[in-house]
């Protein structure tokens, strides 16, 4: 697989269908706002932008906590990892769901300075998952006790529940796998000798946390800049199921699964079906925007460091 992804004429069919697909998805977009108008037309605009800076930031946030799971001499920069969320962001317009872990891998071992390992990388990810599991319980808590409907309450109660049990696991999995039954077996010992991912677990946990808050309370400024029944327990259900959605294992593009999820919460908590569907679709556009604003800005940042020096020479 390796010397497939390797040769330069499947690197360019890969890429060329992966534009060809997000350009048919443009088209379609495009064709649909046309006809059926721009969900943020009549939005307010200062709310709009206050609520896009605080996904700006809950990316910076999201960032530094998955860094707090690497040693430190193999620890990526912020940046490299802000870049990584930003771009499995906007991967995920056409992508299948769960393909944006590799978006963030790839990502992160071509950033320049990396030196993090595969594996690392990889069981970075599966912690960080568990760990987003473990913040989003407090909010799926308040949604389930805000839900009009048994089998709402009853999904959120699952989703709560399972972030207790992610947040208990990465908390005894060093123990775990310290056992003299697992150390037997080659994944067990490889385990053993990577659970320093574990060792600042609180304190990427607290990070991945305030991210969240951030989108929540992004997403219940959107709901006020579109005059929408506003409650921050609306917005955590909204923020909630769009997430949990996300941690489907096969999926059709995972924004369009997140919004389809975002707009059932909507709908079912009395929002008319068309204004649920259409605030599902802004939401889910300005995560997107952000990320991209995301990738954008590092971009410039690494060009303008290497353009400085040469400005510096011609000037001297």
């Amino acid at each position: 697989m390796r010397e497939l992804l390797g040769n330069r004429k499947v690197q360019l069919l890969l890429n060329g269908g992966f534009g060809l697909v997000l350009l048919g998805v443009a088209v379609v977009s495009v064709r649909h706002f046309v006809h059926g108008g721009w969900p943020l037309r009549h939005a307010d605009p200062v709310l709009v932008v206050a609520s896009a800076l605080l996904f700006l930031v809950a990316y910076a946030f999201k960032a530094w906590g998955w860094q707090r799971l690497f040693h430190e001499h193999e620890r990526p920069t912020a940046g490299a990892l802000a870049f990584a969320g930003g771009a499995a962001c906007v991967g995920g317009i056409a992508l299948p769901g769960r393909i944006d872990d590799a978006i963030r891998i790839a990502v992160v071992r071509r950033y320049p300075g990396a030196r993090t390992g595969l594996g690392t990388l990889g069981l970075s990810l599966i912690v960080l998952g568990m760990l987003d599991n473990a913040a989003l319980t407090p909010m799926a808590s308040v949604a389930a006790a805000d839900a009009r409907s048994w089998g709402v309450r009853a999904g959120f109660a699952v989703v709560a529940a399972a972030g207790v049990a992610a947040a208990a696991l990465v908390a005894f999995l060093p123990r775990l796998v310290g056992r003299r039954g697992v150390m037997r077996f080659r994944l067990g010992r490889w385990l053993a000798s990577h659970t320093h991912c574990t060792k600042e677990a609180w304190a990427a946990w607290l990070l991945i946390s305030v991210s969240w808050t951030l989108r929540g309370t992004a997403v219940f400024l959107l709901l006020n800049a579109l005059a929408l029944p506003n409650s921050f327990a609306l917005a955590l259900a909204f923020l909630t199921a769009s997430a949990a959605s996300a941690a489907l294992p096969i999926a059709p593009a995972g924004a369009a699964t997140q919004a389809g999820a975002g707009a059932a919460i909507l709908a079912l908590s009395g929002v008319p079906t068309p204004q649920a569907i259409a605030f599902s679709v802004a939401a889910q556009a300005l995560v997107i925007v952000t990320g991209a604003a995301v990738v954008l800005l590092i971009v410039a940042w690494h060009l303008a460091l290497r353009v400085r020096p040469h400005f510096a020479r011609a000037a001297a």
